[in-house]
């Protein structure tokens, strides 16, 4: 068998398929997918064959298994087969084995379109000198297992959709056909919707849920959509913007307790950067509660569950990781070019003896309000150290574009050290030939 020159990206419902072409031996077939590939005729397509340990087949927009044609059809706009390219070489021995499938015309001549499909196990030997292989799956063998699993009905069409979302060409060493027009865009509609065959939607969650799984979902949903308002209106930085995973809140002090008493406490589960109680603003008496942040998670993580309902000061306090974003929230109207702190607002509570010290550090809960700041009070700008930390989850900033430019750029990274394998691998009958 001979090397792959041209390789595609196959987005489906379940995941990504990454397949290896074989040009050398299989020219037509494989210019003919790749053309129908660069004019999104497989996009939307759904999988109408699925058998279990056998092949899952896909490439008739109708989903029929009776359409589809070639890429010169497709241009002159009639069906037109091309001749199979059987080689001896070219076997369905292994899983993920690409091959076009072969039907007969209206004349009962034999031929290839678009139609193909992909073997979901090894050695199948009846497809042998019957379809043509041309390509094997390299990547994304997690997906043909899912593939493998999808619930059918009596013809073999999943219950559930699985489509083709698009094909990306990572290699493709063929001048286009003449008369070629690609399209503007690709299509938003599957091509099937007409012919009533179009099942439970491939995005459609199927599985069952109780009522505090859907009151969970209800109440996400609501978050979701008032975290996106408070970013229109630029409160919020970004809707799925998380609080700091290294910074703990406590609370249910006992009104005597100082920051040096806590950081005392806190500090053998690591560093800590800032440790302050809250105090009133107006007379400097402490609110019972405080802001603890540490240079790591996993020391705020041992703090969390070592320090839970323990005494201090004759009260038991409770710890929890905070939920404030009002630090990140600060630094990003910093870098928006609004008024950030330039000195931090402290409280004259000499007094009382429970004076707050002097820190290099802000803590996420100082804040001021907006009518403060509107009226002309400045604060410090937060620190490179003081805005540092992990955030609990993540928001999604990778565009699909560059998601398939990580494909290309691995697939050719790859390319080399295959060749080398592939090559020790040949026969002598293959370097003859």
């Amino acid at each position: 068998m001979e090397e792959p020159g041209a390789a595609v990206l196959i987005e489906t419902s379940l995941g990504d398929i990454v397949i290896d072409l074989y040009t050398n031996e299989c020219p037509i077939t494989t210019r003919n997918f790749l053309k129908l590939c660069k004019v999104y005729f497989y996009n939307l397509n759904a999988f109408f064959n699925v058998s279990h340990n056998f092949l899952a087949q896909v490439g008739d927009p109708l989903a029929t298994g009776k359409g589809g044609n070639s890429i010169h059809g497709f241009i002159n706009n009639r069906l037109e087969l091309f001749k199979p390219e059987f080689k001896p070489s070219l076997k369905h021995n292994a899983r993920g084995t690409v091959s076009m499938a072969v039907t007969k015309d209206s004349n009962g001549l034999t031929g290839c379109a678009s139609q193909f499909f992909i073997t979901l196990a090894d050695n199948i030997d009846y497809l042998d000198n019957r379809h043509t292989p041309f390509g094997r799956v390299v990547e994304g063998f997690d997906t043909l297992d899912k593939l493998n699993q999808v619930y059918v009905d009596g013809s073999g069409r999943p219950y559930q959709d699985v489509r083709i979302r698009h094909v990306v060409i990572l290699e493709d060493p063929f001048d286009d056909p003449k008369g070629l027009i690609i399209p503007e865009n690709p299509p938003t509609t599957p091509p099937d919707v007409s012919n009533g065959l179009v099942r439970i939607g491939s995005e459609e969650n199927i599985e069952e849920e109780d009522e505090d799984t859907k009151e969970t979902r209800r109440r996400d949903h609501a978050a979701s959509a008032s975290a996106l308002t408070l970013e229109m209106v630029g409160d919020l930085p970004f809707a799925e913007i998380r609080p700091p995973e290294n910074i703990l809140f406590v609370c249910k002090l006992n009104p005597v307790t100082r920051d040096e008493d806590l950081e005392l406490i806190f500090s053998r589960f690591g560093t800590i950067l800032s440790c302050e109680v809250i105090r009133d603003k107006n007379d400097g008496s402490s609110l019972c509660y405080a802001f603890i942040e540490f240079d790591k998670r996993e020391a705020a993580e041992m703090a969390y569950f070592k320090m839970q309902n323990v005494l201090v000061d004759d009260r038991r306090i409770f710890v929890d990781f905070s939920q404030s974003v009002s630090k990140l929230h600060g630094a990003w109207v910093g870098g928006q070019g609004k008024k950030g702190r330039s000195e931090k607002v402290g409280v004259d509570v000499s007094s009382s003896g429970h004076g707050r010290r002097n820190r290099n550090t802000d803590m996420v809960f100082d804040l001021q309000d907006v009518d403060r700041r509107r009226k002309g009070n400045t604060r410090r700008s937060l620190s490179p150290e003081s805005s540092r930390g992990d955030y609990r989850g993540s928001y999604r900033d990778r565009h699909r574009d560059s998601h398939r430019e990580g494909y290309r750029d691995s697939y050719r990274d790859s390319r080399d050290n295959y060749k080398h394998s592939f090559s020790q691998r040949r026969t002598p009958d293959h370097r003859n030939r």
